[in-house]
């Protein structure tokens, strides 16, 4: 609930300095000399793929949060049999011990929504994050149906 808190709080203010750059965006463009409109529509344009990104970034957590909810009602979810170190860090062997098996199972079913979604936590508990942000959109891609790229 923290993060989903903190992940609202964080968008809002987003979307208030977005709204505050495209006023002086706007504000330049009506100036009207050549040099204003041109750094006008510039700043505006530094909103608009704000957004876009905000967008893309809130739909993709929201469908990976569907999936999970899903797997959970399923009792597909992993158990978190990590071990930590004394400061509450995962254990990077531990991580390497259960990325090795999710990756396994996604190989044996690489068709499955599920099998990524598992391969995707265990990329993150690994601290890779691209490649589990690569995995969760494959895992909401097979769970949608489109067509996943290899």
């Amino acid at each position: 609930m923290r993060a989903k808190i903190t992940y609202a709080v964080t968008a809002a203010v987003l979307v208030v300095y977005f709204v505050l750059v495209g006023s002086r965006g706007v504000m330049l463009i009506e100036t009207g000399t050549a040099l204003t409109v041109t750094f006008g529509v510039a700043v505006l344009i530094l909103p608009v793929i704000g957004l876009w990104f905000l967008w893309k970034n809130t739909q993709f957590v929201r469908k990976a949060n569907q999936l999970a909810a899903e797997l959970d009602a399923e009792g597909g979810l992993p158990v978190d049999e990590l071990k930590r170190t004394p400061a509450g860090r995962i254990d990077r062997d531990s991580a390497d011990e259960v990325f090795a098996r999710r990756k396994a199972e996604t190989e044996d079913a690489p068709d499955d929504w599920r099998s990524w979604f598992r391969l995707a936590i265990a990329y993150h508990d690994a601290r890779d994050t691209a490649r589990a942000r690569k995995a969760m959109q494959r895992a909401i891609a097979l769970h949608e149906g489109r067509p996943v790229q290899a």
